[in-house]
Formats: C-alpha cells, structure tokens, sequence
C-alpha cells in the first residue's frame, strides 16, 4: 500500500511539474501531456512526455526543454544552447523518412521552455544504455529492465544506416553529433535518428559535389552548444575538414557502445587534449579492444574507426554487410516496406512470415510486426493473408497485451464477411478469441460473427460453422448456446436442402450435447429429430448417433416413459426402411434393444422397490401383531390358571380380536403347535370362550375389510394419528410397570357394622366342591382391598385403558349350575387403540341360581356381593399373567372372604327377589350379541360330572340368598 502511495504521488508531481513548466506554452493548446517518461536529444536536455491529441484523441510524445536548466551558464552559452536546441528541432521538422523521427507538431517556444510533438516514443537509445539523466524519480521500470535483443540491435544500426545513407546521398548532409542520445526508439521500438542541432548541410548546389563547410571547436564554449568529443571525428578536430565519413566514424563508436553496455573507446569529456591523445592510440587499434562486438561486424567496426576518412566504408556499403543478412533483420526491414509491395508480394511474404515468427521474441512480435501486419486490415483482398498470422501472435500474448494491442485492431475485421475466408479464420481460432476477449466484447463482436456465419447462405461456410462450432461449445455460456446457437443449427437442419448440411447439423448437435443441458436435451432437441423431413440414410445414422449418445452417456439418459411412449415408437417404423443396409439396421437394432432393456430395467426395479416397500410393511405389522398376540395369550393363560394353551389356534385371544377391530391386525400370520386344549368343562375353557366370545361382540368404528378374500398374511394398513400413537405408548409403558410389581397379598378387613353377623355364604360357596381342576392353581376369588387385579394406575390403564380400575374389587365365583363370571370393562372415547367409544360396562347374565342380570350384579355403585366401583375394570393381565394376581392352590387355606359383605358401605334396604329376578330366556341365548346352544355369554355349558361336583351348591336356600344380599 505504501508503494502505491509513493508511485500515485510520484505521478502526481510529475504530471504537476509538467503542466507548470508547459503551462503557456502554445503545445498545451493542441495536447494534453501527461507523465514523463524518458529524456534525449544533446546531453539529454529533452525531456520526454506522453501526451494525446486533444481532437483526434491519438497518442504522442511531446519534448519540453525547461530553460532553467541553463540559468547558470552565461549569457553566450545560454543562447548558444538554446539556439541549437531550436536549429535542431526546426530541421528534423523539415525531413521526413521513416528511418528519422517524425514530428507531429512543430517547435513552440515561450518563456520558460520549448517543446515540440512527435510520434510515440518509448525512451532514448542513451536510456535503454543506462544513462538516467533528465529521467523521472524512479526510474520507469519499462525503461530500466529493458533489454536489447540480437535481432534488435542488428536491425536498429541497420535503421540507423539506411537513416544516414538517406542523408548523405538525397539529403547531402551530415549528421555532424550521432550518438546514443540522438537515436529514438519509438513504441514500435524502431531506431530514428534525431539531434540535428549540429548538422552540416552541403554549401554547393544539388547538381554539384557537395561540400561541408566545418566549423572549428570552441574550447571556451560550453560543451552542450558542441559536438560529443567521444564520437566525433578526428579530421574534423584536428584538420577542421568535414564529410560523410565523419559520420561513419560516429556509427563506428556507436556500435562499440551498444556491445559495451554504453561505454567507449574514448572517454574526454569536454578536454579537447585528452581527446587528441586518444585520437593517437585509436591508431594503433587492436582486434583485441573491439572483443565484445560480434565477429561478422569485427571487421567493419575497425575500419569504421580508421583516423584515415578513406579507409572507412560509406552508409551504403554498410548497410549490405553480411552482419544484417540476418532472417529476423529481413523480415523486420521487408515489413518496414510493406507499403511499396504489390498484393502478390504481400501474399507470399505473409504465407511465410509464420515460420520466421517462431524465431523473433516475444516483444518484437509485439511492438515490430504486429504494427505492420495491422496495417494491411484496410486492404480486405489482404486480410486472409494477415489474419493467421496476427492470431498466432495473439496465442502467446497476455490476457492484458491481447485486450491492448491486438483486440482493438481485430475488432473491423470481426464485422467483415467478405471475402469469406476471413469467417473461416476466425471461426477456427474461435477457442482464442473466447479465452482472451473480455465477456462483454465475446457479445458484442465474437458471436455476432458466428451467427452471421451460421445464417450465411453459402453452403461451404455453413459446413465449416458447423464442423467448428463444436470445438468452442464448451466456453459458450448455456444461455447463448440454448438461446442463439442451438436455434440456428436447428433452423438450419430443418430447412436446408442440402443432404451434407442437414447431416453436419446432426454431427453437431450429437458433438455438443456433453455441453447441453439434460433436460434441454429432452424437450429441444429430441423432439427435433422426429421433425426431420427427410429419411436418407446418412440422416438416419446421424439421428441414431444423438439417440445413442444421450442414452449411454452417464449425465444425462432418457427417462423410460419417454422411451416408451415416444422413441421406441419413432424408432421402431425407421428399422424395417428399405434404404438402410445391414450394418445400419443392425446398429438401429442394438440401440431399440438398449433401450427395451433400459425401460424393462427401471420398470422391474420400480416395482421391486414397491414391493419390498410393502414386505417391509407387512413384516412391521406381523410384529407388532405377533406382541399384542403374545400379550393376549398371557391374559388368556391367566384366566385359565396360568398353564392352560389355546385351544388347538382356532380362537382368538382378546387382544388380537381388538387389533383386528383396529386395523393393526389380521388374522393369525402363521399357525402354531395346537396345544393340549383343556377340557371343555374346565373354568380355563369356560372362561377362555366367554372372553372370545365378548370381544367378538365390539365393532370397530372404523371396520376394515376382513373378508375371505382378504389374504391371511396381510394386515390392513392403519394410519394412526399422533394422539392414538401416544395412548398405545402410554398403555405399554403401564403394561412394563405392571409386570415389574410384585403380587399383592390379600389381607382380612374388620367389620365395620355392628349389625348381626350374616351368614357367610361366600364361605359357603368356597367350601363347595370348586370346578377349577388342581393343575389349573387358581381359586374362585381374586381381589383384595387394594384391587387383586390392578395396581392404582390400572392393569391397562384408568378410565381410558382397556382393563382394568383403580380401586377396584374384582371377583370371580361360580355356582353349581353355571359360571358366575363377572367383568367390567370400560373405555373412553379413545377407546384401546383409538377406536369409537364402545360401552362403558359389560356385564354377563348367569343363568344361574340367583338370576339376575349383571347390571344388577356389578358396576351398579357397590351394592352386591361382587360390586364394583363404576367405570373401573374389574380384571387386567400381563402377557405373563402374573402382575397383580394372587393365585392359591387348591389345597392352601382358604382366606376368610368375610370383609367383602360390607366393604363397599353400610347395607341398604333389601330388595324383593321378585324384582331381581331376570326374565327367562331361551337356553343357549348369549346376552353380549349371539347364541351358544351350551351355554350362556358364550360360556360353554358344565359337563355332567362337573354337575354333579355342584349340586350342593344349587341347594342353598332362599334365606341364604337373602343373607348374601344384605
């Protein structure tokens, strides 16, 4: 940042300084100077500006000598000074030839400077050598890394020769001070001889022998009003004589001083003694002093710096010399000349120049050749000819040169049509022109080019398009390619009557599509081919390439629907065309069964996918079912005793006809071993049946198809909502704690009446014989004052699980004739699984000897021998059957069932056996829903043995019943 300070306030001041010292000189006028650059002329009094033409807007060179350089010299050498600053300046004016420089605007003089303008200079030959006087602080670094190269040199004293060769023989004059100083390099770096200010015209008429009057060296002068003593001649210091081999002698030490690093032979300074002495060793010169300068020219150097004028060759003989025979030397000078060249000439010289450019460098391309060869862009016959050449020097330049010096000379020949080789050019160097050119000229001239290429009417160049567009598709932006290119090529394949156009329109098109858009692809192009009019076998063959390629290249395919329904069908009419020959149809053949197999491919992996989608499914419901049937089968087995099995898989458990009612369950996945099913009069099976039998009763709200044709190993599919999910959770989670609770001891409850003791017909009926066989383990009574069969959460839950209560009593008996089950179960809205509210209460009747309904036996409100609390479940069961549940053998004690007489309040007013009586019902009438020809509520009827074991149990009397109900 600190750099950029300093240059910025460099440029600054030197821009500051320039317009204070031109400021009133009338050169500002025309043009705007701008930052010094370089110095020249005698002592490198000359400063040297950039500067512009203020109307035409062209860049020059504007030289301002400041006479405040001379303020301290006197009078007499200030004007002496001055004056040949203005004489030298004054007669450069008046020649004009390409080997002087050429000035632009004439010498202006005010008061505190002179300054005149020329063609763009880039520094002094003194500056390129290393002498910085006069030169801007710092040193441009253009300036001071400059190097000479070979062919440079070699054509620059060339230059300089043929510039002193034009003096002497039509100008008749000598040059009289040629050094470093006075030699100009412009901006196309050739050599211009400058620095007339001490001249010597010839004094005789043209017609005759010219003579050089010479003027004597004036010690007492100042040395810049004089002369360079290093370069000068001896027989003009010495014998005061002055000719054309005066300024051969200066060429001599100028070519010592360009091998030398700026150095040479002499070093006198201003003392014409010195300069005498090394006038007397320059005679006796060895070949050894002249080491650094290159052999083929070793020779002439010598001679040219003879003390004899004779001895030395003339500008003519030198400038045939074999040093400047050099390839690059030629082709610099020939492109110097280009303007006295015919065409012919021109076209030969520009098919060769590109094998003579490999050898120049980089810069001379740039600053000598380019130059020339753009010159010839206003010659269109020229162009085709000039154009490879100024591209091949374009491929080496930098995105910067190329922007500068070679895009805004190719710029008129971009809207050039003809002739048309020049659109063939360009096209194919279309990969140059859009790597270097900027993206806003790429729109504005490259590809306006291009299209105006591709709309062109003639066939060869619509071929050549096409052959070349592919080769740059890939640096077009796709918006261009989708919304200008692709167009054209479309338009032009459809409505060409030309066979090869249409064909190189499909090339194209099958060449581009790894640059295209897939979808692109499918709605533009694709459809295009079927819109072709024509069916020849070459544009088969080409439709057939861009299906192919879309089909196997890995970014893009065609989806199989699209195959199916629109290609294949296309296709298929195209294969059986007589014009295609064996070859053809069969690699017509091979891409119908790529795609056939693509589309048979996909299809099969679709439907594998659906279909494992749905195994998946299937095996996620079979598991969930197979829980809740494990789960059901431990309620199952603690109902019967805790060991009894299914019976032989044919019923259900409760649990799965609930899932089933859900939805989230079908019938059983997969048959188990039947196992020993107990005997039908057995309480297990009673009770088994009984529960089968009451789910059967509840339908779902929402019922699903169950029907025969429905297949057995899949469940309906049940979307469940978040709530219903969180309500499954919560009864499973009750469930866990459930199975981790310990059995709960029954314990005796004190009378809390002072009533008359009853007689305990509980007692009674447990005395009896019971119907429950030893290895079922179970009594006939479950309960305790905390719930036997449910903890204070529930077994499944409170008011909104399935079974189970709070605080509830549960009690199950059974008489002599018939079971006396009880079970209430309650549901809420939700229901178990997110099911319809069912009824709050199931109640069965028992046909039994007291008769009367269930209602009037439990859930009433705590009246009876087996009330309960309402809506609470009256029993729940793990999958294990052992949460909750207290189960005695048979032949444990007997816990005292007294306390349940008055557990649920003091007793109420009696009722009269008359209005507890049931109606009578037909045996085998089942009051949840159906009939059971053996029973009642589902419940399969007693064998006889079993009968008989309960009779004493039907004899109790009508008092006892009384006393039983308080």
């Amino acid at each position: 940042m600190e750099m950029l300070k300093k240059l910025q306030s460099t440029v600054q001041s030197t821009v500051s300084s320039a317009a204070s010292t031109v400021l009133g000189n009338p050169v500002t006028r025309e043009f705007e100077i701008r930052n010094h650059v370089a110095s020249g002329g005698p002592g490198c009094l000359w400063k040297i500006y950039n500067g512009i033409k203020k109307t035409t807007r062209q860049e020059v060179s504007v030289f301002v000598c400041e006479k405040r350089q001379f303020e301290r010299m006197n009078r007499r050498d200030r004007e002496a000074v001055i004056e040949a600053m203005k004489r030298g300046v004054t007669q450069l004016t008046r020649l004009r030839h390409p080997r002087l420089l050429t000035v632009q605007h004439p010498l202006e003089e005010s008061r505190d400077s002179l300054a005149f303008a020329t063609e763009p200079v880039f520094a002094s030959l003194a500056n390129v050598l290393g002498n910085y006087e006069n030169m801007p602080t710092p040193v441009p670094g253009a300036v001071k890394d400059h190097q000479l190269y070979e062919v440079e040199i070699k054509y620059g004293l060339l230059q300089v020769t043929e510039g002193l060769a034009f003096l002497h023989n039509d100008v008749k004059m000598v040059h009289g001070n040629l050094t470093p100083e006075v030699i100009i390099l412009n901006k196309n770096g050739a050599w211009k001889v400058a620095g007339f200010e001490f001249c010597i015209p010839s004094s005789n008429p043209p017609d005759q022998d010219a003579f050089y009057p010479a003027k004597e060296y004036d010690e007492n002068l100042t040395p810049l009003a004089q002369q360079t003593l290093n370069y000068h001649a001896p027989e003009y210091m010495l014998q005061c004589t002055c000719d054309t081999p005066g300024d051969m002698f200066s060429l001599g030490m100028l070519f010592y001083a360009i091998f030398n690093q700026g150095k040479t032979i002499m070093d006198c300074g201003a003392s014409l003694p010195t300069y005498k002495r090394n006038i007397e060793q320059l005679g006796s010169l060895k070949m050894t002093v002249l080491g650094s300068i290159p052999d083929p020219v070793r020779e002439c150097v010598k001679l040219m710096l003879n003390v004899e004028p004779t001895v030395r060759p003339d500008a003519d003989q030198m400038s045939k010399i074999p040093f400047f025979d050099d390839v690059g030397a030629m082709t610099l000078q020939y492109l110097d000349t280009l303007l006295q060249r015919d065409n012919l000439q021109k076209s030969q010289f520009f098919k060769g120049l590109p094998k003579v450019m490999s050898k120049l460098p980089k810069r001379v391309l740039l600053q000598r050749v380019l130059p020339c060869l753009t010159q010839e862009f206003v010659n269109p016959d020229m162009i085709p000819f000039v154009l490879p050449n100024v591209l091949l020097i374009a491929e080496d330049c930098s995105n910067d040169e190329y922007t500068r010096l070679v895009l805004p000379q190719l710029k008129p020949v971009l809207k050039i049509s003809e002739p048309v080789q020049i659109l063939v050019i360009l096209l194919q160097k279309m990969d140059l022109l859009l790597s270097k050119t900027p993206s806003q000229d790429v729109k504005d001239h490259v590809l306006p080019m291009v299209y105006r290429a591709m709309e062109s009417s003639m066939q060869p160049i619509q071929e050549r398009c096409l052959a070349i567009i592919p080769t740059f598709s890939s640096m077009v932006d796709f918006t261009t390619m989708k919304h200008a290119i692709v167009p054209r090529i479309k338009t032009m394949c459809l409505q060409t009557s030309s066979l090869s156009v249409r064909v190189n329109c499909l090339v194209c098109l099958g060449k581009m599509l790894e640059t295209l858009d897939k979808w692109f692809i499918l709605d533009e192009i694709l459809p295009m081919l079927q819109e072709i009019p024509s069916r020849e076998p070459a544009v088969l063959m080409g439709m057939l390439g861009i299906y192919k390629m879309t089909l196997e290249h890995k970014k893009l395919g065609i989806p199989r629907d699209l195959l199916a329904t629109k290609i294949l069908p296309f296709l298929m009419p195209i294969v059986i065309d007589n014009g295609l020959n064996l070859k053809q149809f069969n690699a017509f053949m091979a891409v119908i069964k790529e795609m056939v197999r693509q589309v048979e491919q996909e299809q099969r992996t679709k439907l594998e996918q659906l279909h494992s989608m749905a195994e998946e499914q299937q095996r996620s419901s079979l598991a969930f079912t197979q829980v809740t049937q494990d789960d059901a089968k431990g309620t199952n087995d603690m109902f019967a005793g805790g060991g009894g099995d299914k019976q032989n898989g044919s019923s259900e458990s409760m649990m799965d006809k609930i899932w089933s009612s859900f939805g989230l369950g079908g019938t059983k996945p997969f048959a188990k071993e039947p196992a020993a099913a107990p005997k039908s009069g057995s309480p297990a099976a009673s009770l088994k049946t009984s529960s089968s039998s009451l789910v059967d009763r509840e339908e779902p709200a929402t019922s699903l198809d169950m029907s025969p044709g429905r297949m057995p190993n899949q469940p309906a599919k049940v979307n469940l909502s978040l709530e219903e999910k969180q309500r499954l959770a919560r009864d499973q989670e009750q469930q866990r704690r459930l199975k981790s609770q310990g059995a709960i001891a029954p314990t005796a409850a004190k009378p809390t009446s002072s009533s008359p003791k009853p007689r305990d017909l509980s007692k009674t009926l447990l005395e009896s014989k019971p119907m429950v066989p030893p290895s079922t383990g179970t009594t006939g009574m479950m309960g305790s004052s905390q719930g036997m069969m449910g903890s204070s959460q529930g077994m499944m839950g409170s008011s909104q699980g399935m079974m189970g209560g709070s605080t509830g009593w549960s009690m199950m008996g059974n008489t002599t004739t018939t079971s006396m089950g009880m079970m209430g179960m309650t549901s809420t809205s939700s229901g178990m699984m997110g099911s319809g509210p069912t009824q709050s209460m199931m109640g069965m009747t028992s046909q039994s000897m007291m008769g009367m309904s269930s209602q009037g036996m439990m859930g009433t409100g705590g009246q009876g021998m087996m009330g309960m609390m309402s809506n609470q479940g009256i029993m729940g069961s793990s999958a294990a059957g052992s949460s909750g549940f207290q189960g005695q053998s048979q032949g444990q004690a007997k816990p005292d069932m007294s306390s349940l007489d008055n557990l649920f309040g003091p007793p109420k007013q009696k009722v009269p056996m008359s209005q507890m009586t049931p109606q009578q019902q037909p045996m085998g009438f089942n009051q949840m829903g159906g009939t059971n020809p053996g029973g009642m509520g589902g419940w399969p009827p007693p064998n006889p043995s079993q009968q008989q074991q309960q009779k004493p149990a039907q004899n109790l009397s009508k008092g006892d019943i009384l006393d039983f109900l308080g």
